[in-house]
């Protein structure tokens, strides 16, 4: 792996969010009640947790997003902030809330009910008014948690510039041919390529968009075509706390070492490092390591 003395300048667009987190001895099946053991809240939202990974694996990272004007949206802000992620192009809005996550896990298994609500309101002009930032940057990133109009302005914006773009396509929807074709990586869940791709197989879609599809599972294992075979990858810990925030992890490290130089290989490898280390603490943003943790 090669780290360079350059620091990575990064976009991140997409949610933030707080999760309330109900830990119960089991799942609640339709119509039934349970009661939880614990219950807590964390910073998330998939465009924060990248923003905060990629931040804290050293690189110079603005984030474009939405809160509401509560306090939620105030404890975010400082949070970004303390994790030396720019914040001078995330909205406050008072049509909305800010965004919330209800998850309710239980060994290991989870339920989640995602709360758009401000980060609805994220829209074109906020991404134009960094349009300085983008002709400067190294990589943009985002995600589904935010309108596909922003979305794809965001990709065409960034492609503009010719600057790298990858993509977290999570929440799983359709993506139009074009993004697809546009972005430099792509990360999917395992059991969500049909609704991203249509209905192609996971095979054929590998091949079709080798060296920039990956797709990732629970296990966190990566599989993906170098363009002569496929390649799987599976970094885990003994114990796995907490899934949530995994692919959001893996997709920071992946672009750290993308922006550094690295192969694709020792891209996905260092992505599954990056996610193992967050699934052994609760939090999507608890347990992302730092560039120190790696680099002596």
């Amino acid at each position: 792996m090669n780290f360079s003395s350059e620091q990575p300048k990064i976009i991140v667009v997409g949610s933030s969010s707080i999760d309330l987190v109900l830990e119960t001895d089991k799942l609640p099946s339709p119509n039934e009640t349970v009661l939880a053991v614990n219950s807590e809240s964390y910073f998330g939202g998939k465009g924060a947790n990248q923003a905060v990974g990629t931040a804290r694996l050293g690189a110079s990272v603005y984030f474009i997003g939405c809160v509401g004007m509560d306090p939620l949206g105030q404890q975010i802000m400082r949070n970004l902030v303390s994790e030396s992620v720019n914040v001078g192009f995330v909205h406050e809005t008072d049509k909305e809330s800010t965004g919330t996550a209800y998850v309710t896990t239980s060994e290991g298994n989870a339920a989640i009910v995602v709360v758009p609500a401000a980060n609805k309101y994220l829209n074109t002009s906020h991404i134009d008014e960094a349009d300085r930032y983008f002709h400067t940057s190294d990589l943009v990133l985002v995600q589904l948690e935010v309108s596909m109009e922003v979305v794809e302005y965001t990709v065409k914006k960034a492609k503009k510039y010719g600057k790298k773009v990858g993509l977290y396509a999570s929440p799983a929807m359709r993506v139009d041919d074009a993004i697809l074709e546009e972005v430099d990586f792509i990360v999917a869940k395992s059991n969500e390529l049909f609704i991203i791709f249509g209905e192609e197989k996971r095979e054929e879609v590998l091949k079709k968009y080798f060296n920039k599809v990956f797709v990732r599972d629970d296990t966190n294992s990566t599989v993906y075509f170098d363009g002569t075979e496929m390649k799987y990858y599976r970094k885990n810990k003994e114990k796995t706390v907490y899934k949530m925030g995994m692919g959001d992890a893996f997709t920071s490290g992946f672009a750290i070492a993308l922006c550094h130089g690295n192969s694709i290989e020792d891209c996905v490898k260092f992505g599954n490092e990056v996610s193992s280390r967050v699934s052994g603490g609760k939090g999507s943003q608890t347990g992302l390591p730092r560039m120190s943790d790696f680099v002596s």
